[in-house]
């Protein structure tokens, strides 16, 4: 089926619902590999969706879209986020399969406990037949249709093998209508419990991911995909999708460029560190080119759109991810390997059942005891279904995402609590997870005759005028100090793009700029270049500053580390993983920054896609590798690696890409994620040694024909107590740990703000705005209100100051009213 044209491959992504665990992957991977055309299907549990690389002159997608259909899952569509109301409706749908489940089987024992006491009466066989019936081919129906697809496939998965137990009950029980004394009502009884443990441990697994589905949610301030657009005069909001090549689109200053284009009007800086990486914002002007999804800091532009659909940067990253999700390995669970062994162990012990009993009684007793033989085999299927087995999974997961979730972490999926035990290579984005993504002076050298304080506060007093992020960096940096500088009026302002401002503050004339601004002013400084190097190959930007022709002095600026960044990586790499820098940045900077941190592997200058690429060839090395990053330019590559770990005030796309979510932003969480993960897996395979062991016992006493069909109920409850008991009991009693305590302990010390802010005027702008508070370090919370025009921030004192909130706020372009602590 695979053929070798590359003009003929097309890409079809579907969204799937109904997939509960790997073997639903495989029996979606079968379906798919037997039909001419498909040349490669990925896959996705934890994402709920498949990639097929098809030939169109083959097959349709349609008939692609009727093949999931086919096999009992639904389709929904690829380009909608999950909604909260879509989990609510499939939560419900659940909820309302499992209490008709439970309503039956509530009377299936009163009827049983009839039968037990002798109470005899014609309709309780009639009656016990038709609630099992109506289990089996009306309640548990979508169970019997994934069952049949997957059987007629061979693929044997826990859903051929409830309903292996599910018949074995139900044929047990009808052989009572012609063979006595048999027991009956506990054959049929036991199909009823079979089926309705079965839905239950689907109803949890459900909770599981819908109670991560709707946390990641929270944590994704999703703006709408809309354009401004100016036609005929008039500014008026369409789709994104719906904008064409050569429209002109107003972006105001703090919102999201929406698509690819060339500047007509207007001037400002351009934070792309969450597309390209690069780790300082880019002054644009007319006629230069601006990429969507990059942010726009302050001035308003008329961008032309010079690219749409398929050939926009975004969809390039779409197409990126796509690749890297049909790529990216797959995972076999430990109850799936387990049921791998299980399964045809137990069609095994019913065959050999049956034979015992019949050719073997043959041949020892010199008779066939058939009916003895018929009850074993039945006996043997229905002890066959480990009840307890859907759970072992989802209960390990809830214990564990429990305990991360205390801690800052969200864990989306069962993968990423198997698999992190095996990462090896950790890679790790810069821009924004190692550093702060934003400018600050690091480097203040005065020359003699001058301190600190009034080479900055110079300085200040003329960058305060300017929107350009070093100027930013130096009026917060003297802002932060509290140095007087905006008390006396700058006259003659004058700002030379790229290279620096020049002011007049009381008669003195001021030079603010690169070194070759103030070399063209005339300064000379050739004692100092040699200093300015060193600080260049430190990967810092250096600024001059001059007064009447006179050096001051020069002030080193620099994208910065994050606080916790290097003993976050120091427990990382303590731990035994290899560390690998992949950035977007050039590689003096990434290099200089690696060696602050202690990572001695460095891969720079990588696009998007290369990024996910370089994850590849690790994982073709034999590796399992784990991502972490927070940038549109990181998501491939989060899809791609076998466990991808988010930063909480990354992009949409990064958050929804990743398997992991660090929503406190701490890089050291990543070793409290893999800790969590390993001992989860610890837990699930001590879940599925416990849901086993009863059927262990229970199949070789069924083979003698001695065992009742009661034990297999029996065995149901004991081995869901067993397994609920492992996964929790530790947790009820543990008494609170310290990392309890540190949460507390910083919940007290966090400081409440709110202000109130005049231009907040709809729910985008407040989106925009509860992010950018989000990335400042310090700030643990912002939640804005549109009716009452306020935002509340929680923060912490020691981390950030009450001027670089302020700063925040107002370099969105919004004005403060009024400030209330």
């Amino acid at each position: 089926m695979i053929y070798d044209s590359e003009v003929n491959k097309e890409n079809l992504l579907l969204k799937i619902s109904g997939m509960q665990c790997s073997f639903c992957v495989e029996s979606i991977q079968k379906a798919f590999h037997r039909l001419d055309g498909v040349s490669h299907i990925g896959v996705s549990l934890s994402h709920e969706e498949t990639l097929i690389q098809y030939n169109p002159e083959k097959i349709t997608p349609s008939k692609l879209r009727e093949t999931i259909e086919s096999i009992g899952y639904k389709i929904r569509d690829p380009d909608k986020l999950k909604s909260f109301e879509d989990d609510r409706k499939e939560l419900r749908e659940q909820q309302r399969q499992l209490f008709f489940a439970a309503f039956i089987s509530v009377f299936a024992l009163v009827l049983m406990g009839l039968s037990w006491f002798n109470f005899k009466q014609d309709w309780i066989p009639i009656a016990m037949v038709f609630f099992t019936l109506v289990m089996i081919f009306i309640v548990g129906r979508s169970i019997l249709q994934m069952a049949y697809a997957s059987f007629r496939r061979g693929i044997y998965n826990q859903h051929v093998l409830m309903e292996f137990g599910a018949f074995g009950g139900l044929f047990g029980g009808l052989i009572g209508f012609f063979v006595q004394p048999w027991p009956m009502a506990d054959f049929m009884g036991a199909a009823i419990f079979i089926t309705t443990y079965h839905i239950l441990s689907g109803y949890v697994s459900l909770v599981v991911r819908t109670s991560s589905s709707q946390a990641i949610q929270k944590l994704m301030n999703l703006q709408p995909d809309t354009a401004r657009v100016l036609k005929n005069g008039n500014e008026i909001e369409i789709p994104v999708e719906e904008v064409q090549l050569g429209d002109l689109v107003r972006v105001k200053p703090g919102e999201s460029i929406p698509v690819d284009g060339l500047i007509l009007e207007g001037q400002s800086t351009v934070d792309q560190s969450l597309v390209t990486g690069e780790s300082m914002p880019v002054i644009k002007a007319e006629n230069n080119e601006v990429i969507g999804g990059s942010i726009n800091q302050y001035g308003s532009l008329i961008i032309q759109t010079t690219k749409i659909g398929q050939d926009s940067f975004l969809q390039q990253i779409s197409r990126s991810i796509q690749e890297a999700r049909a790529l990216k390995p797959g995972i076999l669970q430990v109850v799936e390997k387990a049921l791998k062994i299980f399964i045809p162990g137990v069609l095994f012990s019913a065959l050999l059942a049956f034979l015992i009993w019949t050719v073997g009684a043959w041949i020892i007793l010199g008779e066939i005891q058939f009916q003895t033989a018929i009850f074993a085999t039945l006996a043997v299927l229905v002890m066959g279904y480990p009840c307890a087995l859907g759970m072992a999974t989802p209960l390990a997961m809830i214990r564990g995402g429990g305990i991360a979730a205390q801690q800052g972490i969200l864990m989306r999926s069962g993968e990423a609590f198997q698999v992190f035990k095996d990462v090896r290579i950790i890679a790790l984005d810069k821009t924004g997870t190692i550093t702060e993504g934003r400018p600050k002076v690091v480097t203040i050298s005065p020359v003699d005759g001058y301190d600190d304080k009034t080479l900055i506060s110079l300085a200040a007093a003329i960058e305060n005028n300017s929107e350009h992020p070093l100027a930013n960096a130096i009026v917060e940096d003297a802002q932060n100090k509290f140095y007087s500088f905006n008390n006396q009026k700058i006259t003659d302002f004058e700002a030379t793009p790229g290279l620096g401002v020049k002011g007049t503050l009381s008669d003195t004339i001021v030079l603010v700029g690169s070194p070759r601004y103030l070399e063209q002013e005339g300064i000379t400084f050739h004692e100092k270049k040699e200093f300015i190097n060193r600080l260049e190959e430190e990967g810092q930007t250096v600024v001059g500053v001059t007064k009447n022709s006179d050096l001051i002095g020069f002030i080193g600026i620099a994208d910065t580390i994050r606080p916790g960044v290097i003993d976050g990586i120091k427990r990382i790499k303590n731990v035994g993983f290899e560390l690998v820098i992949i950035t977007g940045d050039n590689e003096r900077t990434a290099k200089v920054i690696a060696k602050q941190v202690g990572i001695e592997r460095v891969i720079s200058e990588v696009l998007p896609d290369e990024k996910a690429d370089r994850i590849r060839k690790f994982q073709q090395n034999g590796n399992r590798v784990a991502m972490v990053g927070d940038g549109i330019n990181d998501a491939p590559a989060l899809m791609q690696a076998d466990v991808g770990i988010a930063i909480g005030t990354g992009t949409d796309i990064a958050i929804e890409s990743a398997d992991i979510i660090l929503v406190n932003n701490e890089i050291s969480k990543v070793v409290d994620a893999y800790e969590i993960g390993k001992t989860s897996y610890i837990k699930t395979k001590q879940n599925v040694v416990l849901a086993f062991s009863f059927n262990g016992i229970g199949i070789p006493l069924a083979i003698t024909g001695l065992l009742h069909p009661v034990f297999a109920m029996i065995a149901m409850a004991a081995s869901v107590t067993a397994v609920l008991v492992n996964s929790f009991v530790g947790e009820i009693f543990s008494k609170p740990n310290h990392m309890d305590n540190q949460i507390e302990l910083k919940k007290i010390e966090m400081t409440s703000m709110t202000l109130s802010i005049s231009t907040i005027d709809n729910q985008t702008s407040i989106g925009i705005l509860e992010k950018a508070l989000l990335q400042v370090s310090g700030i643990e919370q912002a939640e804005g209100d549109l009716f009452s025009k306020i935002i509340v921030i929680n923060y912490h004192k020691e981390e950030v100051t009450i001027g670089q909130i302020l700063e925040t706020v107002q370099k969105n372009g919004h004005e403060i009213t009024e400030m209330i602590f």
